[in-house]
């Protein structure tokens, strides 16, 4: 009798004002922000900086030279659009981003792989890629121009190289991470050095390798803006640039938007993949 009283009770609760929402919180844990669906509530500070944006740019507080309003903004964004000078733009920036964050993320998966293994190659490999990771990018850049020029393989070796990094950091933190117990285990059963990579490694590490992957990601989009001010002429950075010459100061908001934009889907893509692979974990959700 209790049992059912309580069931009656917890579904009265469920279908009523105080449901949990996506986030296992009710409308009254959450205060004022209940009031709104929980999809919109990352949206509420945008919104609100972009009236407040709107607001000043139309009362004349800030001049439209320096600060356009987000509707100056969004006109000449749907005037790029529709001249298809906006998506050659994207097209190009994306190759050039894919290209060097699938070069460099590969490349630092495989050493923080190898390194986090093996002790040998830890020992004579790992001291010179954490020199080589303290010396700021942007400094190699004269020497990449030097070396290779200013063509498509600078671009998209400088954004391999800083994408490489994150990866193979938190690659290694993640193997190293594996708790020796299981591993001791996983030699009683008689684990080959495949199965224990398939089956306790990788899994184990895999919540520090996407985090390698986003960071990676961010980075990539980052040095991708100094890459393409070398001698390009097509790209969101060259884009950027060539507004700036011209003192178009909407369209370098649109350029920036759009890094945003892309920056903020790629992340969501990782993050994604997160959740579709780590969701075997019960962590904390805040």
């Amino acid at each position: 009798m209790a049992k059912s009283v309580s069931a009656k009770g917890a579904a009265k609760t469920f279908s009523g004002k105080t449901a949990p929402n996506a986030y296992g919180r009710t409308a009254k844990d959450l205060g004022w922000l209940g009031v709104f669906p929980s999809r919109m509530h990352g949206l509420l500070v945008p919104f609100v900086l972009l009236a407040v944006w709107q607001a000043a740019g139309m009362s004349g507080l800030v001049g439209k030279e320096q600060l356009p309003t987000p509707s100056a903004i969004a006109r000449r964004f749907a005037e790029l659009g529709l001249s298809g000078e906006l998506l050659r733009h994207i097209g190009v920036s994306f190759i050039r981003a894919a290209s060097g964050f699938l070069l460099g993320a590969l490349t630092g998966l495989l050493t923080g792989l190898f390194t986090g293994i093996g002790k040998m190659i830890e020992r004579t490999l790992d001291p010179s890629l954490q020199m080589l990771r303290t010396v700021p990018l942007l400094a190699l850049i004269p020497l990449f121009i030097l070396w290779f020029g200013i063509g498509e393989f600078s671009k998209i070796l400088m954004i391999s190289l800083a994408a490489f990094f994150p990866v193979y950091l938190n690659t290694f933190t993640g193997i190293r991470g594996v708790d020796s117990k299981l591993y001791e285990v996983t030699r009683i059963l008689r684990y080959s050095r495949s199965q224990q990579l398939r089956k306790l490694i990788i899994p184990s590490a895999l919540p520090h390798i996407l985090l390698g992957l986003r960071l990676a990601m961010g980075v990539s989009w980052l040095i991708l803006v100094f890459a393409e001010l070398m001698g390009t002429s097509a790209g969101i950075g060259y884009m950027i640039e060539d507004a700036r010459t011209y003192s178009n100061t909407d369209i370098v908001f649109v350029g920036i938007i759009l890094f945003a934009c892309v920056g903020s889907l790629s992340d969501l893509a990782v993050h994604a993949l997160e959740k579709r692979w780590l969701g075997w974990r019960d962590t904390f959700k805040g």
